[in-house]
């Protein structure tokens, strides 16, 4: 399947989104699945380990400051859905703003991150990424609160992992997902606005909310 910029958020407009076999791959194909993984943004689980971590941190946070990096990131493992060609649309959709990532880094070195892609109030959580204890944990929780400040309404995360479950993620039906989806996608929602935060901000807005 050939796809384009302008087909990948046709699928992401009625609830499909593409995946390759392993890196060399050249074929793409939808996935559709049954059960949804979301992270509610008003739900999102901060522990008090994590909480400790990042008021003690030294990891600076940016966006869109390196999306290809964050991307490669993603992509450094044995086992991976995004190949070359995956890898190329979601550049061009960042060239055109429709794509964005979280940074984390250590000092000057990339140890973290999180990218997606964005319609309306829905951001769609492609993959992230750590190096470093906790990095990944961090740019989740730095993510949520900026898809909160920006007006987001639908955090979709794809799948639903044990380790997305930990920090708050749930399944929700097919059926259940593209209601939330098409009330999302029809609201604004703004991933640049928002200021950028220190994860110690980040953590003391958190547990005000709670």
């Amino acid at each position: 399947m050939y796809l384009t910029p302008d087909l990948l958020m046709q699928g992401y407009a009625t609830g499909i989104f593409p995946m390759a076999e392993h890196r060399d791959d050249p074929e793409v194909f939808w996935v559709d699945p049954k059960r949804r993984g979301v992270m509610p943004l008003k739900g999102f689980h901060i522990s008090r380990s994590l909480r400790r971590a990042m008021r003690n941190t030294l990891f600076e946070v940016s966006i869109n400051q390196d999306f290809a990096g964050v991307v490669d990131g993603c992509a450094d493992r044995a086992d991976t859905w995004i190949s070359t060609e995956i890898r190329g649309l979601y550049l061009a959709l960042r060239d055109r703003g429709q794509a964005h990532s979280l940074e984390i880094w250590e000092g000057a070195t990339l140890v973290g991150g999180v990218y997606g892609v964005t319609l309306g109030a829905a951001f769609f959580g492609e993959s992230m990424f750590s190096r470093r204890t906790n990095a990944s944990k961090i740019a989740l929780a730095c993510l949520v609160d900026r898809l909160l400040d920006g007006g987001f309404r639908l955090f979709d995360t794809q799948f639903l992992t044990e380790h997305l479950a930990s920090l708050g993620g749930i399944e929700i039906s097919r059926a259940a997902y593209r209601t939330a989806l098409e009330k999302a996608r029809s609201l604004p929602g703004d991933f640049t606005a928002p200021p950028l935060r220190s994860p110690q901000e980040v953590v003391q807005r958190m547990t005000q909310r709670s």
